[in-house]
């Protein structure tokens, strides 16, 4: 395992061992009853983004809808107002519950309520970018996510737009473009592919930064200016690498942090040698639903 420097003991870091383990086999075990679905990987610097068709990287959260239920990417049952689902289609889509650019925050306070409130809900759209299991590529697919938009004539029932790129170059430009209106990154999709489930080059993401999970596995004091609140989490990722993460904490979380054993999203630039991010940010709690 690599691990970076810290103050903490060899009994505190075995402590801390246990706690993430135990946590990992709970997370695991939710896991079971969880839709297989296609997952992405990071696009490469020698992509030929020609082959793939592009859309906005939506900031929201990962749903599936079973045909008679829309459930998180764990299986859970999304509590979701009745009228908000009564014309779907009885056949499966994959999507993302989405309420606009920069508004994540306010998208999980409202899907998470375990009676959902019908305003707060009409501000939330279901963008579906997937059918699984159905026939042909992506690309047919798509054309058939529009068909099937228009005909349930759902306003927050809507395909996420598909379009193709001519380079490298013309894909940096638009990512350029999106960023610099708020949005988070791409994602492109083989458009010859047919449906697959699991982490695939099918579909790939692409961001101006990167960025990872990993479990909070200790709480470290804060210093000066944080004195009796949180100075750091200490945090593993799937890798086994271990690294202090302080900065994009908010004064909020550093009183009240994630406890021990919750996920974190958290943005860096690149990585060291030793395979520490470098220019780490917290970003914020992770949730397994997102794309």
């Amino acid at each position: 395992m690599r691990t970076a420097r810290t103050g903490l003991s060899a009994g505190q870091r075995l402590v801390l061992w246990v706690l993430a383990l135990v946590s990992c086999v709970v997370l695991s075990a939710r896991a079971d009853d969880a839709p297989q679905l296609l997952l992405a990987k990071t696009i490469g610097a020698d992509t030929d983004v020609t082959r793939y068709l592009v859309s906005e990287k939506l900031d929201g959260i990962r749903a599936f809808w079973d045909g008679r239920t829309l459930r998180t990417r764990r299986g859970g049952a999304l509590n979701a107002p009745a009228w908000f689902v009564e014309k779907f289609p009885a056949r499966s889509l994959d999507g993302e519950l989405w309420a606009g650019r920069g508004r994540f925050e306010r998208l999980t306070g409202v899907v998470r309520k375990e009676k959902p409130v019908d305003a707060e809900w009409r501000e939330v759209r279901y963008m579906i970018f997937e059918l699984p299991e159905a026939p042909g590529t992506f690309r047919e697919r798509a054309r058939a996510m529009r068909r099937i938009v228009d005909e349930a004539a759902v306003p927050w029932l809507r395909a996420v737009e598909q379009s193709e790129v001519g380079s490298r170059k013309e894909l940096d430009q638009r990512l350029a473009r999106v960023v610099h209106a708020g949005g988070e990154g791409l994602m492109l999709h083989r458009a010859d592919a047919p449906y697959a489930t699991g982490r695939s080059d099918d579909l790939l993401k692409m961001k101006s930064l990167q960025d990872a999970e990993a479990i909070v596995i200790g709480h470290l004091p804060g210093k000066g200016k944080y004195k009796e609140m949180l100075g750091a989490l200490r945090v593993r990722t799937d890798d086994g690498v271990e690294f202090n993460l302080g900065s994009g904490l908010s004064d909020a979380l550093r009183r009240n942090p994630p406890p021990i054993g919750t996920v974190v999203t958290f943005r860096y630039r690149d990585l060291t040698d030793r395979g520490i991010p470098r220019f780490a940010s917290y970003h914020r709690i992770r949730d397994n639903d997102n794309y």
